[in-house]
């Protein structure tokens, strides 16, 4: 076990993302107006990008313009000290609803406006995991 200068456990690629595949939600953080921005946003990670549904806005016109974002999912239990986060980083753009509607796992979570997908390419990944309390 890779080990960083803090003591968290490095995760090694294929981990980091088996663990996108089983949480539901995540931050994108994009850029708006020249600054840093995070939405939480629900997902559906393919295997080779993380789709979203979107509706016109800022995550939206950062795909637009082929954006390089990052997307971020973790999970914690505070009580026990430990968990994980995971970081991807790619070029976000925008991908036709029909070419992703038949996916059963891509649902609307927002009451209005999600008719678009924002598509993130899985370039660059890491993944640090906080031991439990028998590991400190």
């Amino acid at each position: 076990m890779d080990l960083d200068r803090n003591g968290l456990e490095i995760l090694a690629r294929d981990e980091c993302l088996a663990l996108l595949r089983d949480q539901p939600v995540g931050r994108m953080v994009f850029t708006e107006r020249a600054m840093p921005t995070v939405r939480p946003v629900n997902f559906h990670f393919d295997g080779d990008r993380i789709l979203i549904r979107t509706g016109e806005g800022a995550k939206l016109n950062a795909a637009l313009h082929d954006a390089v974002v990052a997307f971020e999912v973790d999970d914690f239990d505070a009580a026990f000290t430990n968990g994980w986060s995971v970081i991807v980083t790619g070029r976000a753009r925008v991908v036709g609803p029909d070419r992703v509607d038949h996916l059963p796992f891509l649902t609307r979570w927002a009451p209005l406006g999600n008719g678009q997908v924002v598509a993130i390419d899985v370039e660059l990944v890491s993944g640090r995991r906080v031991p439990g309390p028998d590991l400190h």
